[in-house]
C-alpha cells in the first residue's frame, strides 16, 4: 500500500499559514506587548517572506530523505515559521529592503533561542489526551528554554487537562508568562472547572510575571478553581481577565485570593458583568497597586457607585500611562471623582472615556483635572457623553494645554453643534505639531462648525484624518469642506452620511441652538 506523502503542502495549506502569521504579527500577544505590533501591511509582507523561508528550509530537509513521508519536514516547516515570526516581532517594523534581506537569514538561527511555546494558531478546537501528548511534547524535552506558554484557542477536556497538568508541574519553575485564555470553550461547566483546577494546581508555587485568564466564562467558581495559582503569585506584573464572566462575586473572590498586587503594571478587565459591587472590589485591588501603568475596566456594566469607587482608587496611581473605562454607566458624579484623580498621574498618555454618560458636569471636571496635570497626553477619547457647547471651552483649554503631545482627539457622538465645534476649531488652530486624527462625527454640526474644524487642521504637519460625518452639512457645506482639503483629500473622511437638505450658515446655522 502506497504511503501518504505529507510534503510538500498544498498551496491552500501554505496560504493558511500565511494568514495565521499575519494574524499573529498584527494582533496583541505576549511578545507584542514588549516589542509592539506591526501594521497589517507590514504583517502581510513579512508573513509571505517568513512562510517562503520556512518552506525553503523544510524542502531542503525533505530533499535529504525524499522517500520519507515528509512528517519531519512538516514539523520543521511549522517550527521555522514560528521561530521567524518571533524574531520579526522582536525586530519590529522595518523598511522593505531590510525585511527582504534579513528574514531569510533568520533560518540559520539556532532553535534553542526559542522561549515562547504557542499552540493558539488556527481554528479553535477541542483537544484530547493523545493530541495533547503530541502537541505538548516540546515542553518535555530536556533542557528546553521555554519561559512563555500560550494554550489559548484549544479547549482542554479532562484527559488532555491531566496531560497538560503533568507537563506543567514539571516545568513550572522556569515559566514567567502563562496564557490560559479560552482553554475550556464549550466544555460542560463541571468539566471546565475541574480542568482549570488541575492546571492551577500544576502551577501552584510558580513565579509568574504575566497571567491571562480571559475568555473562559470563569464566574466565581472559575476564579476559585484557579485559587492555588492565584494565591501563590506575589510578583505578577500583568493580569488579564477580559470576557471572563467576572461578576460581583467573582471580583470579590479575586480580591480575596491574590496575595499581592504591589508589582502589577497592567490590569485589564473588559466585557464582564462586574457591576457596582464588583467594581468596588476591583477598586481595592487598584488601590493596592502603586505601580499600575495600564488599567482597563471597559464594558463592565458599572454604574455611579462603582464608577466613583474606581475613580477614587486611581488617586494612588501616580505612574498611570493608559486608562480605559469605556462603555459603562458612570454618570456625572463619577466624572467629578475621576477629574480629581486625573490631576495626579504625570505619565498619562492615553485616556479612553467614551460612552460613560458623563454629561457636561463630568466631562468638565475631567478635562480640568487633565489640564492641571503635567502629563503629555497623546490620546483623548470623550465620545458619546452628551457633551454640549457649554463644556466646549473647558475641553478647548485642556487640549490647548496638551498641544505639543496630543495625537488623537475623539469627541464624536456628542451634542456640540456649531457653537461647540467652533470653540474646538479655534483651539486647534494652535501649534499642534503631532496631531493626526480629529473625530467630531455625529455632533449636529453644520457648515460653519465644519469649515472651522477643517481650516484648523488641514495644514498640520502630521495630520491624517478629520471625521465630521453624520452631521448636518448641506450639499454646499460638503463642497466647501472638500474645497479646503482639495490638496489633501485623503485627510478628509467620508461625508456621505450628512444631511443633504441641511441649511447653510447664512440660512440659519447660527440659530440652531435657539
Amino acid at each position: 500500500m502506497r504511503s501518504i506523502k505529507l510534503w510538500p503542502p498544498s498551496q491552500i495549506t501554505r496560504q493558511v499559514l500565511v494568514d495565521r502569521i499575519v494574524k499573529n504579527l498584527a494582533t496583541p500577544s505576549i511578545l507584542s506587548r514588549k516589542y509592539g505590533l506591526l501594521s497589517k501591511e507590514d504583517a502581510e509582507e513579512d508573513a509571505k517572506l517568513i512562510e517562503s523561508a520556512a518552506f525553503v528550509a523544510a524542502s531542503q530537509h525533505f530533499d535529504k530523505d525524499p522517500d520519507s513521508d515528509g512528517g519531519s519536514s512538516v514539523q520543521l516547516y511549522a517550527k521555522e515559521s514560528s521561530k521567524l515570526m518571533v524574531q520579526v516581532i522582536k525586530r519590529g517594523s522595518r523598511g522593505k529592503d531590510d525585511r527582504e534581506t534579513t528574514i531569510p537569514e533568520l533560518v540559520t538561527l539556532p532553535s534553542d533561542h526559542e522561549t515562547v511555546f504557542d499552540i493558539s494558531g488556527g481554528r479553535r478546537a477541542f483537544i484530547e489526551a493523545e493530541e495533547a501528548k503530541e502537541l505538548l511534547k516540546p515542553l518535555k524535552e530536556s533542557g528546553n528554554k521555554y519561559t512563555k506558554i500560550c494554550f489559548s484557542n484549544r479547549s482542554f477536556g479532562l484527559p488532555a487537562g491531566h496531560v497538560a497538568a503533568s507537563i506543567l508541574s514539571a516545568m513550572k519553575d522556569q515559566l514567567t508568562d502563562v496564557d490560559f485564555s479560552d482553554i475550556v470553550s464549550r466544555r460542560p461547566e463541571p468539566e471546565a472547572v475541574e480542568v482549570m483546577r488541575m492546571l492551577s494546581s500544576a502551577l501552584d508555587g510558580s513565579n509568574l510575571n504575566y497571567l491571562n485568564l480571559s475568555n473562559n466564562s470563569l464566574g466565581e467558581r472559575g476564579i476559585r478553581a484557579f485559587a492555588d495559582l492565584l494565591k501563590s503569585q506575589k510578583n505578577l506584573v500583568e493580569l488579564y481577565l477580559m470576557n471572563a464572566g467576572i461578576s460581583e462575586h467573582a471580583a470579590k473572590a479575586l480580591r480575596e485570593l491574590i496575595p499581592s498586587t504591589n508589582k502589577i503594571k497592567i490590569l485589564h478587565f473588559h466585557n464582564n458583568v462586574t457591576k457596582d459591587e464588583g467594581a468596588v472590589a476591583i477598586s481595592q485591588i487598584v488601590k493596592e497597586s502603586p505601580n499600575l501603568e495600564d488599567f482597563r475596566c471597559s464594558s463592565t456594566r458599572v454604574g455611579s457607585v462603582g464608577g466613583v469607587a474606581l475613580s477614587e482608587s486611581l488617586q494612588n496611581s501616580t505612574l498611570l500611562k493608559k486608562l480605559d473605562l469605556r462603555d459603562n454607566m458612570f454618570g456625572p458624579q463619577s466624572g467629578v471623582a475621576l477629574g480629581r484623580a486625573l490631576s495626579v498621574p504625570v505619565k498619562l498618555t492615553e485616556i479612553y472615556l467614551s460612552h460613560l454618560r458623563l454629561e457636561d458636569e463630568g466631562v468638565t471636571a475631567i478635562v480640568k483635572g487633565l489640564k492641571g496635570s503635567a502629563s503629555a497626553l497623546e490620546i483623548l477619547d470623550l465620545a458619546g457623553n452628551s457633551l454640549t457647547s457649554e463644556a466646549a471651552p473647558a475641553v478647548a483649554a485642556c487640549i490647548t494645554s496638551k498641544k505639543h503631545s496630543l495625537t488623537k482627539l475623539n469627541l464624536s457622538e456628542n451634542e456640540l453643534k456649531d457653537a461647540g465645534a467652533m470653540v474646538i476649531g479655534e483651539a486647534l488652530e494652535g501649534d499642534f505639531g503631532r496631531l493626526n486624527i480629529v473625530d467630531l462625527s455625529s455632533n449636529g454640526i453644520r457648515t460653519g462648525g465644519a469649515t472651522a474644524l477643517a481650516k484648523a487642521v488641514v495644514g498640520k504637519p502630521e495630520f491624517r484624518m478629520l471625521n465630521i460625518n453624520g452631521n448636518f452639512l448641506s450639499n454646499k457645506g460638503v463642497e466647501d469642506v472638500r474645497e479646503i482639503f482639495k490638496n489633501s483629500p485623503r485627510m478628509l473622511g467620508s461625508l456621505d452620511d450628512n444631511d443633504p437638505n441641511g441649511k447653510d450658515d447664512d440660512d440659519g446655522d447660527n440659530n440652531q441652538d435657539a
